[in-house]
């Protein structure tokens, strides 16, 4: 029988590393958020905080990577406990992407700044962000409550994520066809919303690995995905 005191701190090894995950989703959840209202509000000061917030999320993501792999070489976990460990490396690694996708938004936002805002961008940014930092929210309580149900309906949710991007992609072209002056605005808020759509492709990573955390297995079916036809312009 494995030793109380052991098992004990194992147990508060767990949940610290766990801690460490939900702080650095709420830190993503801001950084969308707050990278959307940069935008909309054209805000230079508040992208630039975005910009500058990003390097405590890439720190939090080395910690839960120091911590998940001292468990292992310590610990040696019952399976289980490894499939939680693992999982929580898996989550911290998309969590640190789509803050850099955040990043990234902002860094576009100082550019546009300085140029003739697109009628309704920024409002449809913003929407595309909130259903992203829906999403994300929603996988992380599912990670906290082990519910793969809810996991399950983020996943489906990215399809409408990719409809959003699809639409946005086609607006922004007839923007440049009309007016030529248009082009270099609309290029960077195509590679803002391409930002957006592969945060949601990596919150949809988080809400698999939380379905592969609760039942064993990954899920057997491909998401769906919208038309292709934005979905493969050059990845940023």
């Amino acid at each position: 029988m494995p030793d109380r005191h052991i098992v004990k701190s194992y147990d508060r090894d767990l949940e610290a590393i766990q801690a460490l995950i939900m702080k650095m989703g709420g830190m993503v959840e801001t950084a969308i958020l707050e990278a959307s209202q940069s935008l909309e509000n054209r805000d230079e000061e508040l992208a630039e905080r975005v910009r500058a917030n990003d390097s405590a999320v890439d720190e939090l993501e080395e910690r839960v990577n120091e911590e998940a792999a001292r468990m292992l070489a310590l610990r040696q976990p019952s399976a289980g406990d490894l499939r939680t460990v693992l999982t929580v490396m898996k989550i911290s690694a998309n969590l640190e992407r789509v803050g850099d996708y955040a990043k990234n938004m902002a860094k576009r936002t100082g550019v546009l700044l300085q140029m003739a805002p697109i009628d309704g961008s920024s409002g449809a940014i913003r929407r595309m962000s909130m259903a992203v930092g829906g999403m994300l929210k929603d996988a992380l309580d599912a990670y906290i409550q082990r519910d793969a149900e809810l996991a399950e309906d983020v996943r489906l949710r990215d399809h409408e994520v990719d409809q959003m991007y699809n639409a946005l992609f086609r607006e922004f072209l007839t923007f440049m066809m009309e007016d030529p002056r248009n082009i270099t605005a609309c290029m960077h808020l195509h590679f803002i919303a391409k930002n957006i759509e592969r945060m949601g492709d990596h919150v949809t990573s988080i809400a698999e690995q939380v379905i592969y955390l609760v039942t064993g297995e990954m899920p057997e079916d491909d998401r769906p995905k919208a038309d292709r036809t934005a979905i493969e312009a050059p990845k940023v």
